[in-house]
């Protein structure tokens, strides 16, 4: 039972007061500094998923795979090895969310980041195209697992007035993976070093994560919100009070206090998505995660290929690839000054407008400099939708299913993934870059009518008070 005694020296520690005691701290260094080490994290993964479309000139250039696909759903095109991540991805979502709600945030935070670095090194040394696409796949498995667990841990460790801006920064630190793996790519993938393609030491640079990974860890302590939550009371207490010092230390004064403990549910299970209210926010989700994958991976796994359809030299692509990249960390660094001043909601359906437009423009430019200005819009508005709903997705939920939750909705993008590649291949050789962008619209008018028509407000709201 909560207790009305706000002094945290004093009261009764539940769950609903360790929350109240988290939302009520100031933003202070500490605060980020467990925002950005968690960003870091997001950095590795996203380095990951994102160097496919970068890589994809290399192997077919190193005869490992083809442009096209042979039949709807060859296995040796380039559409294979997308479909291979986006698989492994599913598997880690759907069947393994579950695992930061069972073993906590900290633990499946540290060993998917390693599983998925292991399974890179060994495919970066694959000498055909099913071990090539076998090992994508596993790897696809561990960063699905942690693509769940960071975006649950930041949304418990982070106060209520900061959730925007904390996803903003997660975002900004780990989309400056871009420009990094796409530079690596224009100066690696046209050539051989030391016996090995050029796309092979792309992989193999990132996974220097492993290096980082248990320095990474050391300073994050497990969610309170979670510990709480499993019976863990002392444990959550003692996190509680070890923040709340160094936070009051940077502060300089006393810490406001609490506000009335929330009631928080307790151990949940996976039917409990399918109960009012989380039965239509798990439907909604699973609407605009089948279709938003269409218009963010659409563009950012076959950008070079798309430019060479239009008569670009695969160098050039890759110059202006490069170029593109620098765009991904700008949305969500522009995040940092909106993030919290708009609602998740508005901000997701408009720029899915945004992508709408630019994309039609893109698929009937031909210039230079325009091509690349319209790349670099579409890249600005799929990264401020992605900061967006990263954040908005894990604040629909209780922390009893948080990760659960977050694993089945985002699930069904990875699933959509799967079939995107193959589809866009097939758009892409039947009707062009105009086709493709068509599609692509398509799928981005369901992302607005979704989030525009059922999404409820969640601003500045505590994560409790918003999962009932």
């Amino acid at each position: 039972m909560s207790t009305t005694n706000l002094d945290p020296s004093t009261c009764i520690v539940d769950a609903g007061a360790i929350s109240a005691r988290l939302d009520r701290l100031p933003p202070t260094r500490t605060i980020w500094k467990l925002v950005i080490l968690l960003s870091l994290g997001f950095f590795f993964e996203l380095y990951d998923l994102l160097y496919t479309g970068y890589v994809a000139p290399g192997l077919v250039k190193s005869g490992l795979l083809t442009s096209s696909t042979h039949g709807l759903f060859g296995s040796t095109g380039i559409a294979s090895f997308i479909a291979a991540l986006f698989a492994g991805l599913f598997v880690g979502t759907i069947a393994c969310g579950f695992l930061a709600d069972r073993f906590g945030r900290r633990s499946v935070f540290t060993y998917s980041l390693l599983w998925y670095v292991a399974a890179n090194v060994i495919m970066a040394f694959q000498q055909s195209a099913t071990g090539l696409n076998f090992w994508r796949f596993v790897a696809g498995i561990g960063i699905g697992v942690e693509l769940v667990t960071i975006g649950t841990y930041i949304s418990e460790l982070v106060p209520k007035q900061i959730r925007g801006r904390a996803f903003a920064c997660e975002q900004a630190v780990g989309f400056t993976a871009v420009p990094v793996v796409a530079f690596l790519s224009y100066l690696l993938v046209p050539r051989t070093l030391l016996g090995l393609d050029g796309w092979r030491w792309v992989v193999l640079i990132g996974a220097h994560g492993a290096v980082f990974v248990w320095w990474i860890r050391r300073a994050l302590p497990e969610s309170p919100r979670w510990l709480a939550q499993q019976g863990r009371l002392a444990e959550a207490d003692r996190v509680m009070t070890e923040l709340e010092a160094k936070v009051r230390a940077e502060y300089g004064r006393e810490l406001p206090p609490p506000a009335p403990p929330m009631p928080v549910a307790p151990r949940g299970s996976f039917r409990d998505m399918w109960v009012p209210p989380y039965r239509s926010r798990t439907l909604m989700m699973t609407i605009f995660n089948i279709f938003q994958t269409v218009g963010f991976y659409g563009f950012a796994n076959w950008v070079p290929t798309l430019l060479i359809k239009q008569g670009i030299t695969i160098t050039t692509s890759l110059m202006y690839s490069s170029v593109i990249a620098l765009a991904a960390p700008v949305g969500p660094v522009i995040g940092l000054f909106i993030g919290d001043r708009f609602e998740r909601k508005t901000v997701i359906v408009v720029m899915a407008a945004v992508n709408i437009v630019c994309g039609l423009w893109f698929s009937q430019a031909s210039g230079a400099v325009l091509l690349v200005s319209l790349g670099v819009c579409l890249t600005l508005a799929g990264n401020i939708i992605s900061y967006s709903f990263h954040a908005y997705q894990t604040e629909l939920f209780p922390t009893s299913i948080r990760a659960r939750a977050v694993g089945f909705v985002y699930s069904w993008s990875r699933f959509s993934a799967i079939f995107t590649a193959f589809l866009i291949a097939a758009v892409l050789k039947q009707f062009g870059t105009t086709g493709v962008f068509v599609f692509i619209a398509g799928a981005m008018l369901i992302v607005m009518l979704a989030i525009g028509l059922m999404g409820p407000r969640t601003k500045g709201i505590e994560l409790e008070k918003i999962s009932q």
